[in-house]
């Protein structure tokens, strides 16, 4: 294979010691040097004074565990180095900051912590982070709830360390990589009755803002730290985020050990070299660790079984929509139920990236509210998922709705649920099912089907319910793209037509007309048993979001080997 073109990692190996006094200019500059809080604060606190300094101190200031020294040793060169230029690096490569929202009798609800206090959040940003981390429904909420939303960052700021981000996203799969237009928000939030307060309840969020998409790994975080927080408050706050500036960076296909707050996490990112499906952490817990206190089998996937329980007898149309980049909307009582099914949409395309919009999370406050519910236009391709009763009303002209009950626990059998018209749908009070005119192009599968019930039936766990549905939703995927892989790949140029003498030769265009023709021979029929009408199927994602992205993700691809190939002819010569 040629090399490279571009070095793996190309910034700074070794950072130039700087003195006392200029870390404290640095410092005064915006960089905030962690103070140290309680328990693991002392030692972050003198983490991040050390961190100015040389390279090698960011490898001796975390004995616990918090850079893995053999790994890290076998790559001098790598990325571990290059983030002990400043203080907050670290932190930056996970999150972008932590909020604190609370609710304010005369403000509503508003922004009381930004931490580090050197973060850059615009005015318009804090006010979707304010409207997005309190429930916004009828259902009360009472208690600790749990969830995400994804809102888009304001234009035109620059992004710090942005090269060696993109370093990291290089070795992701695509359906991980960070898209820059976009922020998550992971939200715990508290309300509980308290009769010292004007409105008589504790109302209060901790949220982690981040780029990247690791909804399991923030989930397991914010479980716990949040609980803690809210007895201790701030200080407290101080010492998580000095923890999580001694983390190593996310680096794809490592084991990361991540000490926050007393306990060590486990894990591994995946990579585009894994194979789709596999969980190779999962085969080295066999290992005693005696240091080890929680190890995540995942980083990023939810509970596939659990979201689509109370529609799982449509899994098969709900893919073809989601692959088609169709409008859909998601109404749940809860935002915990509302984002868990919207982020196991998305990911039932994997290892597809889904290409257009989602809101795991959407109300009415939300900056893009009138974009999406306008009825001049015609819906845009988006999966939104809401709570409020007034969208009932205000996207029943979209042309799919699932509505979802309370998630049911497991172990019960869900009842078949017909696919309803979408005049019958006139509230959020609505029966739940699957609300749409439309006609899926694959005849159903009734093995999968049987196959999920017959596990209800028989308690098997909810984790192994969610295996099952992940590689059906998987080998369906695979079958669908390997055709349309299979024909761009044709689309490379023979190597004998690549000269020293002249330009990169270019990829020849797609044709719909010549690929409809490889179908016959080559199609989805040799991997997978599903009839139907493959080819208007193919013909309808053609034309989608998602097929736009995907073919520009393998153009790119082909012609940086187009490039690398040219400039080895080039060497060679």
């Amino acid at each position: 294979a040629p090399s490279p073109l571009v070095p793996a990692w190309t910034l700074p190996v070794q950072a130039t010691p700087v003195s006392e006094r200029a870390r404290r200019r640095r410092c005064a500059g915006g960089h905030v040097t962690p103070r140290g809080g309680a328990e693991a604060g002392a030692g972050a606190a003198a983490a991040g004074r050390r961190g100015a300094g040389s390279a090698m101190s960011l490898r001796e200031r975390s004995p616990s565990g918090a850079v893995e020294a053999g790994e890290d040793a076998a790559a001098p060169d790598g990325p571990d180095r290059c983030l002990s230029l400043l203080p907050w690096d670290r932190f930056s490569t996970w999150l972008h900051c932590v909020c604190v929202v609370g609710f304010d009798l005369e403000l509503g609800q508003a922004v009381e912590v930004i931490y580090p206090p050197h973060s850059k959040l615009t005015d318009k940003e804090k006010t979707n982070i304010c409207y997005l981390s309190f429930p916004d429904s009828n259902s009360g909420c009472l208690g600790d709830t749990q969830f995400c939303f994804r809102f888009r960052r304001s234009p035109g700021r620059k992004v710090s360390l942005c090269c060696f981000l993109d370093q990291l996203d290089r070795d992701l799969p695509v359906y991980l990589k960070k898209d820059p237009a976009y922020y998550y928000g992971y939200v715990y939030f508290r309300q509980v009755r308290d009769k010292s307060l004007k409105r008589g309840y504790f109302q209060k969020s901790l949220v982690l803002i981040s780029k990247l998409p690791y909804v399991h790994l923030f989930r397991t975080i914010l479980k716990q730290i949040a609980p803690e927080y809210f007895e201790k408050s701030e200080a407290f706050l101080e010492a998580v985020c000095s923890d999580v500036d001694r983390w190593p960076p996310p680096i794809p296909g490592k084991i990361l050990h991540l000490p926050i707050m007393g306990i060590i996490m486990k894990l591994r990112i995946p990579t585009y070299r894994d194979k789709p499906g596999t969980t190779p952490i999962v085969q080295n817990m066999h290992q005693a660790d005696a240091q080890i206190s929680m190890a995540l089998p995942t980083v990023h996937e939810v509970d596939l079984f659990r979201c689509f329980c109370p529609v799982f007898f449509h899994i098969q149309m709900l893919w073809e929509l989601v692959l088609l980049g169709e409008p859909l909307v998601v109404m749940a009582p809860s935002p915990s139920e509302s984002s868990e099914t919207v982020l196991a949409l998305v990911s039932c395309i994997s290892p597809l990236k889904y290409c257009s919009d989602f809101r795991p999370y959407f109300t009415i406050h939300d900056s893009e509210f009138k974009e999406y519910t306008t009825r001049t236009q015609a819906p845009p391709s988006v999966i939104l998922g809401v709570t409020n009763p007034f969208f009932a009303k205000t996207l029943q002209h979209w042309p799919h709705i699932i509505r979802i009950g309370d998630i049911k626990l497991p172990g019960e059998v869900p009842k078949q649920v017909k696919v309803k018209k979408l005049k019958n749908l006139k509230t959020l009070d609505s029966k739940p099912g699957v609300y749409t005119s439309y006609k899926p192009y694959l005849n159903k599968d009734e093995e999968i089907v049987k196959q999920l019930q017959k596990g209800v039936q028989q308690k098997r766990p909810t984790e192994a319910q969610s295996v099952i549905l992940r590689r059906y939703f998987l080998e369906l995927t695979e079958s669908f793209i390997i055709p349309l892989e299979r024909y761009v790949a044709s689309l490379m140029p023979l190597q004998k037509c690549i000269s020293p003498w002249k330009s990169p030769p270019q990829l020849r265009q797609f044709s719909q007309d010549d690929f409809m023709k490889t179908l016959e021979k080559a199609g989805p029929q040799l991997t997978s048993g599903l009839k139907g009408d493959w080819i208007g199927l193919y013909r309808h994602f053609l034309k989608s979001p998602n097929f736009d992205g995907w073919f520009r993700s393998r153009q790119k691809e082909m012609t940086q080997k187009l490039e690398a190939l040219h400039l080895e002819a080039l060497c060679n010569e």
